[in-house]
């Protein structure tokens, strides 16, 4: 049985990671995902930043350094 885990990112203009955090209750992947976006400045915005919510299938496909919730 494969398990949804919802990863938030924070990503800097050059498509560098800069936070991340997964788990794998939808509720709180939307809360977390809302924060991220809410964080965000509008310079930060304007510079190129973004937030991304994805769903994958396996902690494999979670990034190394992800403050993994729920594990």
């Amino acid at each position: 049985m494969t398990n949804t885990i919802w990863v938030n990112e924070q990503i800097d203009p050059c498509g560098i990671l800069y936070s991340c955090i997964a788990c794998c209750d939808r509720k709180q992947a939307d809360e977390c995902h809302e924060s991220f976006k809410s964080q965000l400045t509008a310079d930060q915005v304007a510079q190129g930043w973004i937030t991304r919510l994805r769903e994958v299938q396996s902690w494999d496909d979670v990034p190394v350094a992800a403050l993994k919730l729920s594990f």
